[in-house]
């Protein structure tokens, strides 16, 4: 599939009622949130910031799995009650999530009352329609997907590929089993009739691979004798529900499922995920869905992983594990939203580590981005009584540079992929190079040495800061809190809903604010 064109906002969109609504996975609280919860959730932001640009109205949710034997096993490890865990676990999650500048609408707790009795009404309704049986069952269980696997699921050595460091069980129990072969045929053609249900295609790829053969009944319980952290089945006390059925269920409960009025917001539901849980995104969840009479999502939005320096998979035991709260530390949070947003590949695992990181801040947001903001901004403030220069006749030049930064700022004038934010970022960075090369090649500095070019001076002044100003108002997408700092460095006026990359709304004569540096060298 070709890559999709950014979609213009309509102009009649006053007139129109539009919505989106975003999620990430909600996340096992059995650890401190780490790189790939970052990820997911920045991505996330920066998407809901693209849609609120345009003029949606917007919903994202975030937050927490508290069920299942993983964190029933971690409270007890801790030897703390399981509520004080959950409670401390979710402040932990929270706390991250707002300092790395996720504006979510809603936070996620499975154990909150009305999402446990939404899961039970979807369970008893799809009991009822006689599809979820009750059998013994006798396989292979991997703790850490909290999963019953298949022989071919397995490595050569037996061991589950996702955690190769927890031994597999062998489990013989009676469960309850949802029924997922009536409705594969129904999932594959609806696949095939909506060409961006997922998105990038690799990931299509792979999931119509694993609806290729007869799926096997899911099984949706874990008996008390080995869970009880878990919503009750409805139609069997002594079980509790797998852990997965549970907590996706959280995308139909946070907006108010069953009860009416959720319908607006989940046509226009887009599920974030990460490539390891594709397969209960793409092939459970649907599969519930529809076993409840429910539509389906609109679209599932996957992306790779993070890797350390030279492709290595991060171990604690390497010691090249990148800790969000740390970079923020030392670089600031924007420095993690740009590296995360700008050098992920798009099906493809990516590089990452506190050098990275530190190099792309230094070299991209500092000598290309902050510095020129700086160096012009003091200039104008220094020469010309504190304010934006009044520009005088363009010349050839700086209408060619005014075109490129339109041109590279107008992705995020219209409707932007997860898929699409690595390009975006990168043709930011291309118009900053080329500011750089307009600043150096004018000179603005000897310009103004001589009074017959100092007219000139201040138009050369003038177009880079409005050029600035749209540069900043597209990064408010990406690295809000450094470019509404920019912004207010420039007195910039309050951009336009829907937003566009509009010359000329820098007003000559507008009083500059306090310069400062914005993006200071970090050794």
């Amino acid at each position: 599939m070709q890559k999709q064109a950014f979609r213009p906002l309509p102009r009649n969109f006053e007139s129109m009622l539009m919505k989106s609504y975003i999620t990430t996975p909600i996340y096992y609280v059995n650890g401190s949130p780490h790189i790939g919860h970052a990820f997911t959730s920045i991505m996330a932001d920066i998407l809901k910031r693209n849609r609120e640009a345009l003029g949606y109205e917007m919903m994202l949710s975030t937050g927490v799995d508290e069920h299942g034997q993983k964190n029933q096993e971690a409270a007890e490890a801790l030897d703390m009650p399981v509520t004080d865990y959950l409670d401390m676990r979710c402040k932990e999650f929270r706390d991250v999530f707002e300092k790395i500048g996720v504006e979510f609408d809603y936070f996620v707790r499975t154990s909150r009352e009305g999402h446990k009795t939404a899961v039970a009404e979807m369970e008893q309704r799809i009991f009822d329609k006689g599809l979820i049986v009750k059998k013994q069952y006798t396989g292979t269980y991997c703790k850490g997907c909290e999963e019953f696997k298949k022989e071919s699921d397995l490595t050569e050595d037996g061991q589950c590929p996702l955690h190769p460091t927890i031994k597999v069980e062998q489990t013989d129990e009676t469960n309850y089993f949802l029924k997922m072969e009536p409705f594969r045929e129904k999932l594959l053609k609806h696949i095939d009739e909506n060409p961006d249900f997922i998105q990038p295609e690799p990931f299509k790829n792979e999931l119509k691979k694993m609806l290729a053969e007869p799926l096997e009944d899911l099984c949706i319980s874990r008996p008390k004798t080995r869970v009880t952290l878990g919503v009750d089945l409805p139609f069997d006390p002594d079980f509790v529900t797998y852990v997965w059925f549970d907590a996706l269920a959280n995308y139909l409960t946070n907006i108010g499922w069953p009860d009416d009025g959720y319908q607006d917001w989940w046509a226009e539901c887009e599920h974030m995920i990460g490539k390891d849980i594709l397969k209960p995104h793409g092939v459970y969840w649907p599969l519930m869905l529809m076993a409840a009479d429910l539509p389906l999502p609109k679209k599932l939005s996957v992306h790779s992983h993070w890797v350390g320096a030279g492709g290595v998979k991060m171990s604690k035991s390497i010691g090249n594990v990148v800790d969000p709260i740390e970079v923020m530390d030392k670089l600031g949070v924007d420095a993690l939203r740009w590296y995360l947003a700008r050098h992920m590949r798009a099906d493809s695992d990516s590089q990452i580590s506190v050098d990275l990181i530190t190099q792309a801040y230094n070299s991209e947001l500092g000598n290309k981005i902050g510095n020129l903001l700086s160096r012009v901004a003091k200039f104008s403030n220094k020469n010309f009584d504190g304010k934006v220069p009044m520009p005088g006749a363009l010349t050839a030049e700086d209408e060619a540079l005014r075109r490129t930064v339109v041109e590279a700022t107008k992705a995020f004038a219209g409707w932007i992929n997860l898929q699409d934010i690595p390009a975006a970022t990168q043709q930011i960075v291309e118009a900053a190079v080329a500011m750089n090369e307009y600043i150096d090649q004018q000179a603005p500095w000897s310009l103004f040495k001589n009074e017959e070019t100092r007219e000139r001076c201040a138009t050369v002044l003038y177009v880079t800061l409005d050029c600035q100003r749209i540069l900043f108002e597209a990064l408010t997408q990406v690295i809000p809190g450094s470019a509404t700092r920019a912004l207010g460095m420039l007195n910039a006026p309050k951009a336009a809903t829907p937003w566009a990359p509009e010359l000329d709304k820098l007003a000559g004569g507008t009083e500059l604010g306090e310069i400062d540096a914005l993006f200071p060298r970090v050794q």
